[in-house]
Order: C-alpha cells, then sequence, then structure tokens
C-alpha cells in the first residue's frame, strides 16, 4: 500500500507554503515557544498522513477523518501536548492512540524513540506503511490497548495520550520512568482539560493546560465503549 500522502495531486511548493503559514499563524502566534517542536511540525507533511480528497485541508485549523470514527488531531493540539512533554533527544516515549502516525512523526523528528499503540489494526497497518516509508525508524507501531501502555517497554520518559480519558490511566502512570511527564486529555466524552502529570521523587504532581476535546480513550482504563 503506497503512503497517502503520494496520492494527492497538489502542487508541492503549495503544501509547503501552506505549512509554514500553519507554524506561523496556527502555532506561534498561539503561544508555541518551543522552536524545535516549531520546527518539526514545519518539517512533517501532514498530507502524507490523510487519504486524498483530504489532502487539501492538510494544514486547516480543525480535526480530520482518518476512519474507524477518529481523527488527525488539529496541529495547534498536537503542538500544545508535545511542547509540554518538553521532548528531549535522549527520551523513550509511549504515545497512545497512532492514528495514522503523524504526532508519531512529530515526535522521531525530535530525536526520541517512540512507541505507538493504536487499538484498530487498520489504522496501525496503515501507520506503519506511512512511517517505514517515511524513514521513521525509531517509531514503532503497536495494535493493542493502549490505556494500559507498554509494560514490557516501560519505564518510559514521556507520554502522551491522544484520546480523551476519564481519569489519567493508573498504569501509563506507573510506567512513567522518575522525572517523567504524562500529557493526557482528561474529563468527559465532549470536553476535556489536558493534564501533565509528573512523577518527582515518587511522588504524583498534576497541572491542568488548556480545553481540549479528544475521540474517546476506549480500553481497560479509559472508557469501555
Amino acid at each position: 500500500m503506497a503512503s497517502l500522502g503520494k496520492q494527492n495531486t497538489i502542487d508541492p511548493v503549495q503544501l509547503a507554503e501552506l505549512r509554514a503559514r500553519m507554524v506561523a499563524v496556527q502555532l506561534r502566534q498561539r503561544g508555541i515557544r518551543d522552536e524545535r517542536v516549531l520546527a518539526a511540525m514545519g518539517k512533517v507533511p501532514r498530507e502524507n498522513f490523510l487519504a486524498p480528497e483530504f489532502a487539501r485541508q492538510a494544514y486547516a485549523d480543525n480535526p480530520i477523518p482518518i476512519g474507524e470514527g477518529q481523527t488527525i488531531s488539529q496541529p495547534y493540539m498536537v503542538a500544545a501536548m508535545v511542547e509540554a512533554l518538553e521532548v528531549q533527544p535522549s527520551d523513550r516515549i509511549l504515545e497512545v492512540g497512532t492514528g495514522t502516525g503523524y504526532e508519531a512523526a512529530v515526535l522521531g523528528e525530535l530525536g526520541a524513540e517512540v512507541w505507538t499503540v493504536e487499538r484498530h489494526a487498520r489504522l496501525a497497518d496503515k501507520a506503519r506503511t506511512i512511517l517505514g516509508e517515511m524513514n521513521y525508524l525509531t517509531v514503532h507501531v503497536v495494535c493493542g490497548d493502549g490505556s494500559l501502555g507498554l509494560a514490557r517497554h516501560a519505564p518510559f520518559d514521556k507520554i502522551l495520550v491522544a484520546a480523551g480519558a476519564p481519569s489519567a490511566p493508573p498504569s501509563l502512570i506507573a510506567q512513567l520512568a522518575e522525572g517523567g511527564r504524562l500529557a493526557v486529555p482528561v474529563g468527559n466524552r465532549l470536553e476535556q482539560q489536558l493534564q501533565v502529570v509528573r512523577k518527582v521523587g515518587g511522588e504524583i504532581v498534576t497541572s491542568s493546560h488548556v480545553l481540549c476535546c479528544f475521540v474517546p480513550l476506549v480500553g481497560s482504563e479509559g472508557w469501555r465503549t
């Protein structure tokens, strides 16, 4: 299966201009300050992770459907969550909710080794294909229940949950390394608030950030259906 981005016929120069404008207007002007995050999002071609009929909307200021009732997140929310993690090149990162792999690619651009979990097999296969064709060799796609994390690869320096949870899943907190950060949208099915959970001296410290709206985190330690 070819990567989705190879099927669109939009002028690549135009796409590059739209990507640069997205970084300048949707991210920088809204307060994203981490230059490494801005550079990574200015490099990753979001259109590669979308079906051809959505390619022209790749840099719109909103989520976009990717099938299976899931979406690729709004660019600002991707940037806000990644910035909140304070990613370092040496980090081992767990992402929950791969989708088609866009956010995992952004994390890969920051030099981290990433394990990303997607519960829908079709999306996991698609993400694995796209990320492989784009040579993101430090991003590993796993199909499974992301709310339980990946204990066999723990501990993780950073954990990012790209779905709304009723609370921060206990398994993910347990798999967080000392000094690590977990970014997770917490709330009801209609609205959440981004929470950053830190493990400091064995204690859990939680801070609240922007309001957001994600698809539900479905799993044993998320929403059941």
